[in-house]
């Protein structure tokens, strides 16, 4: 499908600048069907906010038949202009990060969502997804009982606890208390070869997603941290592999939010074994 790019400054309340939230939309574009509605997605980006790898990964998304809004993480630092790949880029968004309140992530989330709610052209159904920090703040997207699947990949701070000012999250705290138990759909991807999440903090977030009875997939591929980042990836950026993985998305958003399927009824059938 053919796609149009706007925004829209939203005002915050926890801004101490009073400063708006600048949420960029990207969304299909069907000649001739002005009244056409389809889901919504948020898609969050890292730590550099929407660079040009983060709005083609939307891009994409829309081109599939999803309204998707790109929130600008940092607006209480600095305006929404990408924050450069290079080392003080990469010090800045870092340092951004544990400076920004954990309340002030999440009133971002409510904002995206509560703007795609709004739109003429989505329909209310809506998944999240992000990558790094972005992964991060699909994931606790998850709890907003609107959001029906959450794609993450390589999600940055869960197994710490360290996002947010303070470095004391409590993302992994709610999924014990079971705000994700019996709603929605999340899946989790991460590089085996992931220097930012290793093993021990992937195996405590599989560990306490699977304790909570939490609907969820876990991916582990041969890949780094921000593989799919298709521009200054700095040797990482693995294009097969990202192709395949967006499908893997695709089908999760497809299944979820593409169609209407009701209310779900647990019958109480169990599964069959059978060989």
């Amino acid at each position: 499908m053919l796609i149009t790019k706007t925004h829209y400054d939203v005002p915050t309340k926890l801004d101490p600048n009073g400063r708006p939230i600048r949420i960029f939309v990207i969304a299909p574009h069907v000649p001739g069907y002005p009244n056409a509605k389809f889901p919504g997605v948020v898609c969050f980006s890292e730590i550099y906010q929407v660079t040009g790898p983060v709005e083609r990964f939307a891009g994409q998304i829309a081109s599939q038949g999803y309204v998707v809004a790109c929130p600008s993480t940092y607006h209480e630092f600095e305006g929404p202009e990408p924050i450069p790949y290079d080392v003080e880029g990469t010090d800045r968004g870092n340092k951004y990060k544990i400076e920004k309140e954990l309340a002030a992530y999440d009133e971002d989330a409510t904002l995206a969502i509560d703007l795609l709610c709004s739109l003429k052209n989505c329909n209310g159904r809506i998944a999240s997804t992000g990558m790094c920090l972005g992964g991060h703040l699909a994931f606790r997207a998850a709890f907003d009982r609107r959001v029906l699947a959450s794609v993450c990949f390589f999600a940055t701070d869960i197994h710490s606890a360290t996002l947010g000012k303070g470095k004391n999250d409590n993302s992994l705290a709610r999924v014990r208390n079971g705000e994700l138990t019996g709603h929605g759909e999340l899946v989790m991807i991460f590089g085996k070869q992931d220097t930012h999440v290793p093993r021990e903090g992937r195996d405590l977030i599989r560990k306490t997603l699977e304790d909570a009875n939490v609907t969820a997939s876990f991916l582990e591929v041969q890949a780094q941290h921000a593989f799919i980042r298709d521009e200054a990836s700095k040797g990482r950026w693995d294009a097969a592999l990202t192709r395949s993985i967006f499908s893997f998305m695709m089908e999760v958003f497809e299944r979820r939010i593409g169609r209407d399927l009701g209310e779900r009824v647990d019958d109480g059938s169990k599964i069959e074994h059978v060989c």
